[in-house]
């Protein structure tokens, strides 16, 4: 079944205009189905933020019709805000006190901007570390996304994120090496997957703590693995979540600020995700020939990578369907017992 507006969003609103289907709360009332309840720790900067909602509200929303969804977001202290922007937290976001009385389902969260060279000296590191503490005794699964694979790596394991020699900066080719794993069921064994960060955590570092590694790629290194019990934690170190217009708009930043001269160097271009006509047209951009033309390079960008994120969220999802319902299909997870309830406080 749809998302749940039950609580007034704009991005409910939006996506709802693009055709997804939200139920408003006495609709879903009305029902007699079953809900889930998964929390989204929403930590990207300002000027990502409502864009990150959208794309976790698509892809839960798109990915199955086993439940009604209710998405409670939530953030953290310690990373920087405009005024408006904590207004507009304060006025929708949930708590986290009352979200972790209540209990969640599964949670997913969402990486931000680096500030320093070690996460340990990130000022949001000791709120990050109690959410992923407590999550871990009380939550089905955690699905973590790049920064916060990172933390989540560093904080359960003591594995050290390595700096890149440069960004990993576009769009890359990945290969199933899992074919078995319930995550994985019925996706393309190569795929595409957008990836945006300049740190990494190598697959040898990741086997050598017993974690599982399902997704990889020549030049991007590991996209996709788990906590060695195969679930409770989900890992990337790339986004699938991103929407079409995403590296675009980090790429825009970058150039404008070099436009400007407020940048040094001339941003790079994201790989493998302009065609030769998007490239001219940002030729003629850079040679002062035009305004930057985002609406033309939209329209240039090929997705490859849309299909494969929804059926992973779907796998996702339904998984957490079965497993608080103990459902014995599910003894493919190492040391998890189908019978303990290990589903949110939400269930009797």
């Amino acid at each position: 079944m749809p998302l749940v507006a039950h609580r007034p969003l704009e991005s409910l609103q939006r996506i709802q205009k693009e055709g997804q289907e939200v139920l408003d709360i006495r609709r879903a009332h009305s029902q007699d189905i079953r809900e889930l309840h998964i929390g989204l720790l929403n930590m990207m900067p300002d000027g990502a933020l409502q864009a990150t909602e959208r794309q976790f509200l698509r892809l839960i929303g798109n990915s199955n019709r086993i439940a009604q969804f209710y998405v409670h977001i939530f953030t953290i202290e310690g990373v920087p805000r405009s005024p408006e922007m904590q207004a507009y937290i304060e006025e929708n976001y949930e708590k986290f006190s009352d979200l972790a009385e209540q209990g969640l389902d599964a949670l997913i969260v969402t990486g931000t901007n680096p500030v320093h060279q070690h996460l340990s000296d990130e000022p949001y590191v000791d709120e990050i570390r109690k959410i992923f503490r407590w999550a871990d005794d009380n939550v089905t699964s955690v699905v973590c996304s790049c920064l916060a694979s990172h933390a989540a790596f560093e904080i359960f394991y003591g594995i050290k994120r390595q700096p890149l020699a440069q960004k990993l900066f576009g769009v890359f080719e990945h290969r199933v090496l899992d074919k078995k794993h319930p995550l994985l069921s019925n996706i393309n064994t190569r795929f595409d997957m957008p990836h945006s960060r300049r740190n990494d955590v190598s697959a040898a570092q990741m086997q050598a703590h017993g974690l599982k590694v399902l997704v990889a790629g020549k030049e991007s290194g590991v996209a996709l693995a788990t906590s060695p019990d195969g679930f409770r934690q989900i890992y990337l170190q790339g986004h699938p979540e991103y929407d079409v217009q995403s590296l675009l708009k980090e790429y825009q930043r970058d150039a404008v600020l070099y436009q400007a001269g407020k940048l040094s160097y001339q941003p790079a271009l994201p790989a493998h995700y302009f065609n030769e006509h998007a490239q001219a047209l940002i030729d003629a951009y850079l040679r002062g020939d035009s305004d930057f033309p985002v609406e033309a390079l939209t329209e240039e960008i090929d997705i490859t990578w849309r299909d494969t994120a929804k059926g992973i969220f779907a796998n996702w999802l339904g998984l957490i369907y079965e497993l608080t319902h103990y459902d014995r299909r599910l003894q493919f997870m190492d040391g998890i017992d189908p019978n303990d309830p290990l589903a949110g406080k939400r269930h009797d």
